[in-house]
């Protein structure tokens, strides 16, 4: 008997050895909640996307944190692509439309402006998004850029005035100059002088708050 027993237990313990171990149970994670809060999205370039500031520096990031503390509830998403020129903008427009966004605030061309290409092309480009997104029925909020001076000032006039141009056309609110206040002041601009720095970039998400504000409700 004494023998058998030995040879039961010895059973035992290589079982033992060779189940594996069993994981803890744990307790089941709770989904995250979908945020259904109305979207506003920044469809841009490097202006947008926050370009040499840190992150959750960008006008977009900012511009979320002055909603919240208003009282509005919307939820911003920045799609925002450094170098992006408005041929880019349009090839990613569907993008944009799934976030079901309510307002979109339209932010390019000052890559096409800075490789000179031809003015016309880039206004066809912005008003081919304009129309994707007001068939959408979606509020469309255009933002103004300008050029360097070194560009010569009939290629610049004519570049400006793509802006006023589409707001007319489709009736849009429009930011004059996204970098009002910051453009031309070393002390708001990073090296380039082009993009601005986390202090120009407070005041561009102030240039876009005055103009997106009214067409805001408290929902």
């Amino acid at each position: 008997m004494v023998p058998l027993l030995a040879l039961l237990c010895s059973c035992k313990q290589e079982e033992a050895r060779r189940e594996p171990a069993r994981a803890p149970v744990s307790a089941p994670t709770a989904t995250p909640k979908a945020d259904s809060r109305p979207a506003i999205v920044c469809f841009g370039d490097s202006l947008t996307a926050g370009f040499g500031v840190d992150p959750g520096r960008s006008y977009p990031d900012l511009l979320q944190q002055a909603l919240d503390s208003r009282g509005y509830h919307y939820r911003v998403v920045n799609l925002g692509e450094s170098g992006d020129t408005t041929q880019d903008g349009l090839d990613r427009i569907s993008l944009a439309l799934l976030e079901k966004p309510r307002l979109v605030i339209l932010e390019f061309g000052a890559n096409d402006g800075l490789r000179g290409q031809p003015v016309a092309n880039t206004e066809n480009n912005l008003a081919q998004m304009i129309e994707t997104l007001q068939k959408a029925g979606v509020q469309v909020v255009l933002a103004g850029i300008t050029l360097p001076p070194n560009y010569g000032p009939d290629y610049i006039r004519r570049f400006d005035a793509i802006f006023p141009a589409l707001a007319q056309r489709y009736n849009l609110p429009r930011i004059p100059f996204l970098l009002e206040g910051a453009a031309g002041h070393a002390n708001l601009m990073q090296q380039d002088g082009l993009h601005p720095n986390a202090a120009g970039t407070r005041l561009v998400a102030g240039n876009v708050l005055k103009v997106l504000e009214p067409l805001l409700t408290r929902e």
